[in-house]
């Protein structure tokens, strides 16, 4: 059979996409996943939050389908019997100079249109979250949390349920562009489509050029180490304490998660992984590294931020120095109070002039629509970004019903 589109990448975008192909646009859908399940990378391997928009610039993409995805989020979930809790966060500035930014984020989620932000001071944070202490913070109560591999899940049978097929342990070898469509060539045979979309997340600049179209942008895989609290110290946090961030980079700092499931998070870091899906410090991959190292890019970056890069393997390499971090936020917490947990990959664009790619990046080429930046709040947007793409391709594809 010959498909109308094929997805590559079984993450929660990967399936979004598809899920709003077939269900939307009634178009033929085979989506190809390289491992052997569904959310095996950055989807089943994050925090679980679900991201209200506080923090993306008024009117970018990232804003836009953030919120929308967020509350098509809660309802697919209450619909299909996804855990989730809207339980709310609370972001705080532990010094009066992170005052400022603080101020840019209140102005940021309002201009966003959250409901119910609200301006604390230290004994309305102290209210909400008994062990933190801060001078500032804001309550952001439509941030919640979430099972992304349970819902990509429940949208995988959904978007079967819709005609669409599911490939799992079907890399993408190859892939050869005609005249009337593509072909992708899988171990378990080819798949002929009038185009496809890349997904691929950790991946996606390589299926791009696999394409024979030009990225524009490298993949740098940063890793995202996370510390477990003990069960005993879980009242330190009752749901979600975030610091203020650094604005010059897209990630959050190292803040506390309740999580969906029970327990409580601590983490991440950003540090630089050696390999695309190195998932701990020791694991190398000599072609991943080389793509960095031999990248402009890179170091125009490096160049500019090495002291905090060091900072973040130091705390990589120093639980003292982790927990020192965490002790901003919950002064109570202690060495004792935390164990090693799990770690998550982001799949980073990095510019030719070392700036890191902001907003999300979806790129238009022959037969072909690529997704080349959507690390978080992709997974929150992930409805409303699957229908986004999937209303360009079927337009540009001429593809659906």
């Amino acid at each position: 059979m010959r498909a109308d589109v094929a997805v590559i990448g079984g993450g929660i975008v990967g399936v979004a996409t598809a899920l709003a192909l077939a269900e939307r646009h009634r178009a033929r859908v085979v989506l190809l996943e390289a491992e052997d399940r569904l959310a095996a990378h950055q989807t089943g391997n994050n925090s679980g939050v679900i991201h209200s928009g506080l923090y993306y610039k008024p009117g970018s993409l990232k804003a836009r389908l953030c919120v929308s995805g967020r509350e098509a989020l809660y309802a697919f979930c209450a619909e299909h019997g996804v855990a989730h809790e809207r339980c709310g966060k609370v972001v705080v500035a532990t010094a009066p100079e992170q005052v400022p930014a603080l101020d840019e984020l209140e102005r940021r989620g309002r201009a966003n249109g959250l409901v119910g932000l609200r301006r604390l001071g230290p004994e309305e944070i102290r209210e909400l979250e008994p062990h933190v202490r801060g001078v500032a913070g804001l309550h952001v109560p439509e941030t919640g949390i979430v099972d992304f591999t349970g819902m990509t899940r429940a949208m995988a049978e959904r978007l079967r349920q819709h005609g669409g097929e599911v490939r799992l342990s079907s890399r993408a070898l190859r892939i050869h562009k005609r005249a009337d469509g593509v072909i992708v060539e899988t171990p378990s045979g080819s798949v002929e489509a009038a185009g496809l979309v890349n997904c691929a997340g950790l991946q996606c600049d390589r299926v791009a050029r696999m394409a024979g179209d030009d990225p524009g942008l490298r993949i740098v895989p940063f890793r995202g180490e996370y510390h477990e609290i003990v069960p005993e110290r879980h009242h330190l946090v009752r749901n979600l304490v975030y610091p203020v961030p650094d604005p010059r980079f897209p990630f959050l700092g190292v803040h506390f998660t309740r999580m969906v499931h029970g327990g409580v998070e601590a983490g991440p870091n950003a540090v630089l992984a050696f390999a695309r899906e190195g998932y701990t410090r020791w694991r190398i991959s000599a072609r991943d590294l080389w793509d960095v190292l031999s990248y402009p890019g890179f170091w125009k970056l490096a160049r500019r931020y090495w002291r905090m890069g060091l900072g973040e393997f130091h705390r990589s390499f120093s639980r003292a120095a982790f927990v020192e971090a965490l002790q901003g936020l919950v002064p109570e917490i202690g060495l004792d109070d935390v164990r090693p947990g799990g770690a998550g990959v982001r799949a980073q664009a990095l510019l030719p002039d070392g700036s890191l790619a902001d907003d999300f990046r979806i790129v238009r080429a022959e037969r072909a629509f690529h997704v080349l930046n959507a690390p978080s709040p992709a997974a929150t947007a992930s409805l409303a970004i699957g229908r986004h793409v999937a209303a360009q391709a079927a337009e540009h594809l001429g593809v659906g019903g």
